[in-house]
């Protein structure tokens, strides 16, 4: 008989053991925090997204923006290297949704003097876009990338220039495209502009200052500065300004919702968990050949 009883008791306490493993699974504060962490998470997050390069421009559309592009065109940009920022500002305007209540979009030239292309309220399709940034020309001489900025804020953004109110809560972004270092103050007057409500990407060409693209972009500064060797190869930007302003892509597939990290976290409590009873068991089979 004694055999049996201690059989009968340490599977009581393997029991014991698996009871006490599914309740601390189930109450474990670190698991309810991660499965709560991780369903916030799926709630606000959009379907994960792939995209096909092929069929990206006559598919992709982007959020409504008031978007406004302003670009060096100071003495250090060659005519062929503006025409390749004209070739880039025409790229970003295929890929966008165009319209009067979509996307707007706004062009601000600058180097020792500031000049608005255009407004927002200018054109509304994606041919007059077009032909007129084929007719914007170089300024040349400085680069007064602040004065810009301030520019931008006070003329381009506004609900005179076409810029919609607050209410709508339609995304302000601005687009700086410089190669040089700025010859007045961009810090306080970037702070401003985000602080107003815009969203600034910072894209350096060539010997572009990296600190300067840094206070201007808005945060998280691996999200809004983007730097290119050369304007030649500006173009591939296009690609990943895509990414970010579009928000129905071509092919979309939905992430399984049971690979979230409360999942993961659970499968590694329970694996433990295994490991601890299967050892347990072998602890028993060893006694029980033993009596």
């Amino acid at each position: 008989m004694k055999p049996l009883w201690s059989l009968l008791y340490c599977a009581s306490l393997l029991l014991s053991d698996a009871q006490a493993t599914y309740h601390l699974s189930a109450g474990d504060p670190q698991l309810i925090a991660a499965q709560s962490y991780a369903q916030t998470r799926n709630n606000g997050r959009p379907p994960i997204r792939t995209l096909n390069p092929a069929k990206t421009d006559s598919q992709c559309r982007s959020r409504p923006l008031d978007l406004v592009f302003i670009i060096d065109s100071s003495r250090s940009v060659r005519p062929g290297e503006f025409e390749k920022v004209k070739i880039f500002l025409a790229d970003m305007v295929d890929t966008l949704d165009v319209g009067t209540d979509a996307t707007r979009v706004a062009v601000v030239n600058y180097a020792s003097t500031v000049k608005i292309e255009f407004l927002l309220k200018d054109h509304f399709n994606k041919p007059d876009l077009k032909k007129a940034i084929t007719r914007i020309e170089p300024l040349a001489a400085g680069t007064m990338t602040g004065l810009a900025i301030k520019t931008a804020v006070n003329e381009a953004f506004t609900e005179q220039s076409g810029s919609r109110p607050r209410s709508r809560k339609i995304s302000k972004v601005a687009i700086i495209v410089t190669d040089g270092r700025p010859q007045d103050q961009v810090e306080e007057v970037s702070a401003a502009a985000r602080a107003s409500g815009i969203e600034i990407y910072a894209v350096g060409v060539d010997r572009a200052d990296m600190r300067s693209l840094q206070q201007m972009a808005s945060i998280p500064l691996d999200d809004h500065v983007f730097y290119v060797e050369t304007y030649g190869v500006i173009e591939k930007l296009t690609s990943k300004f895509r990414e970010t302003l579009c928000e129905v892509k071509v092919e979309v597939v939905q992430a399984d919702p049971c690979k979230c990290e409360a999942r993961l976290v659970f499968q590694k409590q329970t694996q433990a968990a295994i490991q601890q009873l299967t050892a347990k068991i072998e602890r028993l089979e060893n006694m029980v050949g033993r009596v």
